[in-house]
């Protein structure tokens, strides 16, 4: 009997773990398509690996995206930023995000700190 109920657990998280997976490369490719659409004409490869990037940990990544489509006029919603900053992490910056609950609110809130 055990064994049934192992069996239907793991299918029942299987099948639980398929949309998320579908979701993250959604939203990369989401996040790559607005990128490469209004961010790439001023924003090349240094940009992201120069000494002296604003970008220090996934909150300012992502304020740093939030700030620059409010300065080009491009109305993004959040999850647009969000799919961006992950765009961005994932291509160059390998930071740590925050659980998909919001439940790391105190990074958000730190300021980055110099390196």
């Amino acid at each position: 009997m055990s064994k049934k109920w192992l069996v239907a657990l793991v299918i029942v998280f299987w099948g639980l773990a398929g949309p998320v997976v579908a979701r993250t490369k959604t939203d990369a490719l989401r996040g790559e398509l607005l990128y490469s659409t209004h961010c790439i004409g001023c924003h090349n490869a240094q940009l992201h690996w120069r000494d002296r990037k604003a970008a220090r940990n996934w909150a300012s990544l992502k304020a740093e995206v939030e700030r620059w489509q409010k300065t080009s006029g491009l109305g993004w919603r959040e999850e647009d930023v969000s799919d961006v900053a992950r765009y961005l992490n994932a291509v160059y910056y390998r930071f740590p995000e925050p659980e998909p609950d919001g439940a790391s609110t105190a990074e958000a809130a730190a300021p980055a700190l110099p390196r």
